[in-house]
């Protein structure tokens, strides 16, 4: 019986490596990327294209994306929160844009200094330049707080199905809800995922949860149910966010994958391998605090380890 597939986007590079107080040599982001497509990660967020001096973390983010481009396979996300950002992700040779916008009126002027309006009116910028270049690149709305806010508290879900509505409509070919802050919980993610498929149909087709509370994976599998195959993840559960103290990141891509191959899905990932890659990562980023249960737990005696695809 063939597995289903679901795909995990690696995105500790961009979300995790963005919150730490350290600039990570060039050379060592990559050992780690490359660490990871030995394991048979294909997708990475390498990078987010934002002014040097704001984030020094990803001045070298045309550096990281023709590394990534250099392996067999990858397909390259990145981050980009305007029309400069995106031009220079495009020039670069990015597959995927996620342009953030966030669903939480408070925490986009905090975030990137625009209102909900604002950036629908930039994302329809970044698609016009994309089409009028002649890209292939795929321009993705990434709806951040889109169950909450650390700033605003509550984030209405009809305010974040009309925020889809716009962003599909201003030309995104896709849109992604985010748990930005870690608010969110298995019955409110489903229902407002289905709320959101209603309206953008097969154009909603990733997840991207935190664990900040503990709920990230049981997140994942709520919109598992309804059809979700594709997530983000980061190595070690590494990130944040710099509008919500405490913050911890991402679900740790270890555990995600772990759990989606118990279940019986094919994410193309050797687990092994996958664990050596967070143990390099370990020794990258000496005294940080990694998030993973199953690299120190070990897989269990009876798990079966699949191959890496090729």
């Amino acid at each position: 019986m063939t597995k289903a597939p679901v795909t995990i986007v690696e995105v500790g590079l961009r979300d995790g490596l963005q919150i730490l107080d350290r600039v990570v040599p060039t050379a060592d982001k990559l050992r780690w990327l490359e660490a990871e497509h030995r394991a048979g990660v294909r997708r990475f967020e390498a990078v987010s294209f934002v002014p040097p001096k704001l984030l020094p973390q990803m001045a070298d983010a045309a550096e990281v994306v023709a590394g990534a481009r250099a392996l067999p396979d990858v397909i390259v996300h990145t981050l980009a929160p305007n029309l400069k950002g995106a031009t220079a992700a495009l020039a670069a040779g990015s597959d995927v844009i996620v342009l953030p916008l966030s669903a939480s009126e408070a925490h986009s002027r905090a975030n990137i200094r625009k209102t909900r309006a604002e950036s629908v009116e930039e994302l329809a910028r970044v698609c016009r330049a994309r089409d009028e270049g002649g890209y292939k690149t795929r321009i993705d709305a990434g709806i951040s707080t889109a169950f909450g806010c650390t700033i605003q508290g509550e984030v209405p879900e009809d305010e974040v199905v009309r925020l889809c509505e716009s962003c599909l409509e201003a030309g995104a070919d896709r849109v992604a809800l985010a748990d930005t802050v870690g608010y969110a919980d298995p019955v409110q993610v489903r229902r407002l995922y289905k709320r959101v498929k209603d309206i953008a149909g097969d154009r909603l087709q990733s997840a991207h949860f935190h664990d900040t509370r503990g709920l990230g994976l049981a997140n994942c599998l709520a919109v598992l149910d309804i059809g979700i195959r594709e997530f983000d993840a980061s190595l070690g559960g590494l990130g944040g966010c710099p509008h919500a103290p405490g913050a911890s990141g991402n679900v740790a891509t270890e555990d995600l994958a772990f759990m989606l191959e118990a279940m019986g899905f094919d994410t193309g990932i050797d687990l092994d391998a996958l664990i050596e890659a967070q143990r390099l990562l370990a020794t990258l980023l000496p005294g940080q605090t990694l998030h993973g249960k199953i690299a120190t737990a070990g897989l269990p005696k009876h798990f079966h380890r699949s191959p890496v695809h090729a």
